[in-house]
């Protein structure tokens, strides 16, 4: 992500976290301080689900007062826009984060009109 910020300092760029498998609070929050410190703007925090049997079990149901604290704590870190609940994905809003982001930044539209996006890395 640093290295794309750097290039496309323009770019707003989003990343997700997935909570349940045996992380600290502290890590969580390490997690979300790293991201804001390479340009992250964007952040969805979600309870990791065991998709399927062959996938890693779930170690602790994350409890909806823990995600409000994630997310008022990535907000305080100055993130734009924070999803943080049990069910949010990647995916969750992603529109309408963005647009929150892009007036919270005050970033600019590229030279077409349209955002630059690009792939996760």
């Amino acid at each position: 992500m640093r290295s794309v910020k750097s290039c496309y300092p323009e770019t707003v760029a989003k990343s997700g976290l997935m909570v349940g498998l045996g992380e600290s609070e502290e890590e969580v929050f390490e997690v979300l301080k790293d991201l804001r410190e390479v340009g992250c703007e964007i952040v969805t925090i979600g309870q990791y689900l065991q998709p399927s049997k062959r996938h890693l079990p779930v170690k602790e149901y994350i409890h909806p007062d823990r995600f409000q604290d994630y997310k008022r704590e990535a907000l305080q870190m100055g993130f734009s826009y924070v999803a943080s609940a049990p069910l949010v994905r990647s995916s969750f809003h992603a529109e309408d984060g963005f647009r929150e982001a892009v007036q919270k930044t005050k970033k600019s539209p590229s030279s077409g009109g349209d955002y630059d996006v690009l792939p996760s890395l």
